[in-house]
């Protein structure tokens, strides 16, 4: 699409986005460069093997041979005006653009033909049901489907969706190969002819009674949802087919119905039937406006930034309502900023624009308050608050530091701007363990981060395991005499002072309790003694934090002159280290409570690897809200959680997925707590 023709917003109608999801490896860039060629918007279709696709053109993405952040497209076919919005597959990826999902008019589910694989497209079904987003099934590589697989695929697929899935064609076969399709609702039959549209033919014999069943179970499905079709089935009478075409539209738009077509992405098979269906059947903008809390005026639904290209800092939106255009007045969180200049986005190209048209999917510069998830409203607009955004858990953790020391502050920098564009990111700065973490979905997922961090902000770091928050008690009560005395001419310094230690319940944490009398320490230094005593807690004689103890400061001694602040500073800290080692330290390590979701079946083997990670098992149950699904809970230690999800997803086809949260501290002894001491040790030396 040129330029000129890109930003013709005057007079077009308005743009209806149609998001490409689905698992990883069903063909959804293939798909939107089938698109792209169909319509006429790029003069060849590209591949993602040669790298030469408009999708998938960052250096990450060439490598794995996979998205791994959403693409933007846009293309006209027959007057009417696209925007395709792909996001990855990869389990590690899927976060990036689930916003944009939210705006959408249509999402077009592209998956595999192969029945054992339908449960890839589980959780993304389930997702689009809780958003309440229309959408359609694009069953891709149709080539190779066995014989007999697509009444498989829909029985497998049914029961994973809220709303009845209408399938609209059904396969021809000639020999082991499939060379086009019958449309069910227009009782035609196509052949596939490469980069041309299908070419129409006869009914095939063989399958005329199975068109004849099939569609009636169509026309019985629409008939849930129109009377005087019911009506017209019931007297045996046959509808017309406009009447057929017009309620798998509005059944389509209103989601009541999940459209089922058939294709080849890379033999262009069945493309042109898809645009068709995405003209006649995606619904209207003013569908996703509403949907999305515009009642009035015009509004940027923010779903990306994007940082480090050559433009700078851009918003990625969609507009909702009213036309927006460069320079007008956005309110962002209550305060006015103008909108810097408008691009469509062809991949990684960009074309400047002076207006966007409703529906429009654009990037605007210089609205510096923006963030993902936002509804940016022009003055004067209703809005109501967009929905919430529900990201996977943040399961994989990293410890990065740089190579070169004098990176250290560009990478918080960098680390920012990454996770302003990935919401699926965060990183923080560990005060205990004074590392730099970098939590992300996965590993592939902080290994595509990392790799960004070097390309884009030429900041190379080294990562490893983050440590464990192990801590440390007491068994046992304790008096210690912590006395500082030195002489070095002029004022000295003197010290004294008395405590008694015994330990807490678990959990209670730290107690200090003063029971001087007679001024055996004047008042002023007794905070002092106590900040001693916590400076001995940070690192115990196992070499790790303390907890559950308390502390009762009951005597000691000054001296008029060289008493301080300072020194029984450094008494409280003596005898503090002093009455921990007399008091049978003893390891406690962080336990977290895990909870598995995995396909059925799956669970008895997620129960075994976690049992395996010396997990203890509180429970193994249905899904409470996915049929065919399981859940299983248990304790886990942190430390065993590190590398647990790529385990998990192993045995559940990449489909399970946990979530974790701190439960309580528990001893560690015997092998384990020997060796978490001697490594301790061996990082002080």
């Amino acid at each position: 699409m040129g330029n000129n023709q890109a930003g013709a917003t005057a007079g077009r109608a308005a743009t209806r986005v149609v998001a490409l999801v689905g698992p990883a490896g069903t063909g959804k860039t293939s798909l939107a460069e089938a698109l792209l060629f169909s319509s006429g918007a790029t003069s060849r279709q590209g591949s993602v093997e040669a790298g030469s696709s408009v999708g998938d053109a960052s250096p990450e993405a060439r490598a794995r041979g996979g998205s791994t952040e959403i693409n933007l497209m846009h293309f006209d076919y027959m007057g009417d005006h696209f925007a395709l919005v792909e996001l990855p597959g990869g389990t590690g990826f899927a976060a990036d653009g689930l916003a944009a999902l939210q705006s959408a008019d249509l999402a077009l589910v592209v998956i595999d033909p192969a029945p054992e694989r339908a449960m890839l497209a589980e959780p993304v079904l389930r997702r689009l049901d809780d958003l309440g987003v229309p959408h359609a099934i694009f069953v891709n590589k149709i080539e190779h489907a066995r014989a007999g697989t697509i009444h498989s695929l829909i029985s497998e697929l049914q029961p994973m969706s809220r709303e009845p899935l209408a399938l609209r064609q059904i396969p021809i076969r000639e020999g082991d190969q499939v060379t086009g399709y019958v449309d069910l609702a227009l009782e035609r039959a196509y052949r596939y002819r490469p980069g041309k549209e299908s070419e129409r033919v006869e009914i095939p014999g063989e399958l005329a009674a199975l068109e004849k069943e099939d569609r009636t179970h169509l026309l019985e499905t629409l008939a849930d949802f129109d009377d005087a079709l019911m009506e017209a089935l019931l007297m045996d009478e046959v509808p017309d087919r406009a009447t057929v075409m017009a309620d798998l539209a509005a059944d389509t738009a209103g989601n009541k119905v999940v459209p089922v077509i058939l294709g080849s992405a890379l033999s262009d098979g069945g493309v042109h039937r898809l645009l068709k269906l995405l003209r006649h059947e995606a619904p209207s903008p003013s569908a996703a406006a509403e949907r999305m809390g515009v009642r009035g005026g015009g509004a940027l639904h923010v779903f990306k930034i994007a940082n480090g290209g050559a433009m700078g800092r851009l918003v990625l939106g969609r507009v909702l309502g009213e036309a927006i255009a460069e320079g007008d007045e956005l309110v962002v969180e209550g305060n006015s900023e103008r909108s810097g200049s408008l691009f469509f986005v062809q991949g990684e190209k960009t074309a400047k624009q002076a207006a966007a048209a409703p529906g429009d999917v654009v990037a605007v510069a210089k609205v510096e308050g923006a963030r993902t998830g936002m509804m940016l409203g022009r003055k004067g607009a209703a809005l109501a608050a967009p929905p919430e955004v529900t990201y996977p858990a943040r399961n994989a953790a990293i410890a990065i530091t740089t190579r070169d020391r004098k990176d250290d502050v560009k990478l918080s920098t960098a680390l920012h701007r990454l996770c302003e564009e990935d919401p699926a990111l965060e990183w923080h700065q560990d005060d205990a363990s004074h590392e730099t973490i970098l939590r992300g979905i996965n590993d592939e997922h902080l290994a595509v981060v990392v790799g960004r961090l070097q390309r884009r902000y030429g900041v190379a770091v080294d990562s490893h395991a983050p440590r464990t928050a192990y801590r440390e008690s007491i068994r046992k009560n304790a008096s210690v005499r912590g006395r500082h005395k030195k002489q070095s001419g002029g004022h000295g310094q003197y010290g004294d002072c008395v405590i008694e230690l015994r330990p807490l319940e678990r959990g209670e944490g730290f107690a200090f309790e003063d029971k001087i009398t007679g001024g055996a320490i004047p008042r002023q230094y007794i905070p002092a003694v106590e900040a001693g005593i916590r400076d001995a807690m940070e690192r115990g004689p196992l070499g790790f934090p303390v907890v559950d103890v308390a502390v009762t400061l009951v005597d000691g001694s000054f001296h008029a002159v060289d008493s301080s602040e300072l020194a029984f500073r450094i008494a409280g800290r003596m005898a503090m280290a002093d009455a921990l080692a007399q008091a049978a330290p003893y390891l406690l390590e962080p336990i977290v409570r895990v909870t598995v979701d995995t396909p059925g079946g799956t669970a008895s083997k997620a129960g075994s690897v976690l049992s395996a990670r010396r997990g203890q098992i509180l429970g193994l149950s249905p899904h409470p809200e996915w049929e065919r699904w399981e859940r299983v809970e248990a304790l886990l230690p942190e430390s065993a959680v590190h590398g647990l999800d790529a385990e998990l997803r192993s045995l559940s086809q990449g489909l399970a997925s946990f979530t974790a949260e701190f439960d309580h501290l528990a001893e560690l002894g015997g092998k384990h707590a020997e060796e978490v001491v001697k490594a301790r040790a061996a990082e002080a030396h």
